[in-house]
């Protein structure tokens, strides 16, 4: 009897300090705050063209093929390397009369062969259009402008998400009447980065100047964070 009165006291007392190692409630307030950095763009992508026309397939790619053959090369000699050029698209597309009451007639083919050129010295842009349509392109789309690695940002912009939120935080704990205390917990929501918007462009003939006027401007990426904050 004496044992079993002996083991109930051990669990109890062992109940009791379990129940006081229990730590206290802590109320908190959760916020998300975000950060925003301007990065200059160190990519760009653009799409060149030829589209020819003619009575016959094989008329119409003999001309096509000697066309695109010298846009690469004038590419080249501008200063694209062979791995920052490929070809993206080739399309042959019958010309058809069409005429109430009869069958549709083929009156020729339009081909298209576009290439596409990825580089990362942004400031030879406007130079690398202008050998193209020097070399006889006449259809061009999606020039575009990026940052190619988002990290380049992840420091500046995180510091500012934190930021960000502890402003909120603060000024919730303000309005309750109480005073922020510590970071409990921090979690990161990671960057975005806007889509490109594609600049669309008819070329016909050589451009005034040297080369082709363009502008690479600024990139915005975002970064989010949520953190959880103390209430004292």
């Amino acid at each position: 009897m004496k044992r079993f009165l002996t083991l109930i006291s051990i669990v109890f007392a062992s109940a009791t300090f379990a129940q006081n190692a229990t730590p206290p409630l802590v109320e908190s307030v959760t916020v998300t705050g975000n950060g925003h950095v301007s990065l200059a763009p160190d990519r760009y992508t653009f799409s060149v063209g030829v589209q020819t026309i003619a009575a016959t397939v094989d008329d119409g790619a003999r001309e096509n093929n000697a066309r695109v053959a010298a846009v690469i090369a004038a590419l080249k000699q501008a200063g694209a390397k062979r791995d920052e050029i490929r070809t993206s698209s080739f399309s042959i597309y019958p010309q058809q009369d069409y005429q109430q009451g009869r069958a549709p007639r083929i009156t020729g083919y339009q081909i298209s062969n576009n290439v596409t050129v990825t580089r990362d010295k942004v400031g030879d842009a406007g130079k690398l259009l202008q050998a193209a349509i020097n070399a006889g392109v006449n259809t061009s789309s999606g020039l575009q402008f990026e940052v190619s690695d988002p990290a380049r940002g992840r420091d500046e912009g995180l510091r500012a998400a934190f930021d960000d939120a502890k402003s909120k935080a603060t000024l919730l704990a303000k309005a309750a009447g109480r005073t922020l205390g510590r970071a409990l917990t921090i979690s990161e929501g990671g960057a975005t980065q806007p889509p490109p918007i594609p600049r669309m462009m008819a070329l016909r003939g050589e451009a005034a100047g040297g080369e082709v006027p363009v502008e690479s401007g600024s990139q915005e990426l975002s970064f989010s964070v949520s953190v959880v904050f103390e209430l004292r």
